[in-house]
């Protein structure tokens, strides 16, 4: 199909060709899915994975000591940028804001560390398993010891990779002692390839797109049985890593006194790439609170490669370059112009919608992040809150807002140098002054 017949089937399609900002609604929300195969089972088991590893970790990783060797992020609530992106953006946000801090994760400092590190650790329990060196009911604390890392050192793991999730496996797969390969896009930056070779894994740099990194990582993997390939186009495993902070997150709503229900509704608002790991959290989101929770995402407008492959209903088999964008973005976490083919058609029922964002907007939201709250996000984290203020529109025509609950999915921040929060921050604040 071109992009003639595209535009007449799906008129938005002709906007986001344009570049142009939209919010497109899932016209199958809500409807029952029987083509769905993972389960809340999956999601346990996940997390129960999570669980077993966690004496590892806290010795592995140190900063995972303080919370038991287990990878979570904190719920923050945001009085300070609520007040004032609804006032300079000019609409009504009713209801309580907040953030999931993922930015603050330990040992990548992005969500990329809950589906890459879990998928890294399932290999592992495998690999260790297999060689008769580990059973369920083991102190996993001892994978820590040099025969582990000997008996690793045998395999490989690889991912292509714009980053975070490069960044996350890279950095586990080292310490585990796996032979460790990230194929890098160009729009990975320097300093994500420097961490990783600090700690022996070996960074390839191609100067195209993610898809011709993630694309050669496969096929050069595929080639060595020793190898495992994570494939953040269709692991269902990394999406259940992701699921897992579902979980967690309802015991902190509970914590905080925070109630979903029909009177109560709960928005979280999702930056998506390739949709992985929205998409695994959405799953989660779902799976574990039920229909009152519901899930925007936000995807530049130069790389709108998910709402693309929903709208149209072809999933991976469409990228933004079929359509004439350049994939070119600030939030180098999004560049990914083909979505995973697993996340379209997982949230095919669970997704209520996609916004698109112009790069200045998120420019001036990780200024202004730093300005109210005292929070150093990288840009491509603070794009939920676009899909916030371009959805509120319509869910004030659709539900009981008055005691709504928004989450703004801080996707990652920690382990940016300050030399380039400093950066962002400039533009960003630069930007807010000419719209004063």
């Amino acid at each position: 199909m071109d992009v003639a017949e595209l535009t007449a089937k799906y008129p938005l399609v002709k906007d986001l060709a344009a570049l142009k900002e939209i919010l497109w609604l899932n016209p199958d929300y809500g409807k029952d899915d029987p083509d769905l195969t993972l389960t809340q089972a999956d999601l346990f088991d996940a997390s129960a994975r999570f669980e077993r590893f966690a004496p590892y970790m806290a010795v592995a990783f140190p900063e995972t000591a303080a919370t038991n060797g287990i990878l979570e992020s904190p719920l923050r609530r945001l009085n300070a940028m609520q007040a004032h992106v609804t006032k300079r953006e000019g609409y009504d946000l009713p209801g309580a804001l907040y953030l999931k801090a993922d930015n603050e994760l330990p040992i990548s400092g992005s969500i990329k560390s809950r589906g890459g590190i879990y998928e890294v650790l399932k290999i592992a329990e495998k690999v260790a398993m297999d060689h008769n060196m580990l059973v369920y009911g083991d102190n996993y604390a001892k994978l820590n010891e040099p025969a582990y890392h000997d008996l690793f050192s045998q395999y490989g793991i690889a991912v292509g990779s714009t980053g975070n999730l490069g960044l996350s496996i890279g950095i586990v797969a080292a310490k585990l002692g796996f032979n460790t390969t990230v194929h890098m896009s160009m729009d990975a930056k320097q300093w994500k390839k420097d961490t990783l070779r600090s700690v022996g894994v070996n960074v390839v740099e191609y100067d195209g797109s993610f898809t011709k990194a993630i694309t050669t990582g496969r096929e050069l993997a595929a080639k060595d049985p020793s190898v495992f390939f994570i494939d953040d186009e269709g692991s269902k495993d990394l999406f259940l890593g992701y699921g897992v902070s579902a979980i967690r997150l309802q015991k902190q709503l509970r914590d905080q006194n925070i109630p979903v229900d029909e009177d109560h509704p709960l928005f979280v608002y999702l930056p998506a790439g390739v949709g992985g790991s929205p998409g695994g959290t959405t799953f989660g989101l779902k799976k574990i609170l039920g229909p009152n929770v519901h899930a925007i995402f936000a995807e530049p407008t130069h790389v709108p490669s998910v709402v693309l492959g929903m709208m149209t209903g072809m999933n991976d088999g469409i990228s933004v370059y079929d359509i004439g964008l350049d994939g070119l973005t600030e939030a180098d976490g999004l560049a990914v112009g083909r979505p995973s083919r697993l996340a379209g058609r997982v949230l095919k029922t669970l997704l209520m919608g996609i916004a698109t964002f112009d790069d200045d907007r998120v420019m001036e939201y990780t200024a202004e992040m730093m300005d109210t709250e005292h929070m150093n996000l990288e840009p491509s984290a603070t794009a939920g809150f676009a899909a916030m203020a371009e959805s509120q529109a319509y869910l004030s025509d659709h539900f009981n807002m008055a005691n709504a609950t928004h989450i703004v999915w801080a996707t990652g921040g920690m382990l940016v140098p300050q030399y380039e929060h400093d950066r962002n921050y400039k533009i960003g604040k630069a930007l807010l002054d000419q719209g004063k």
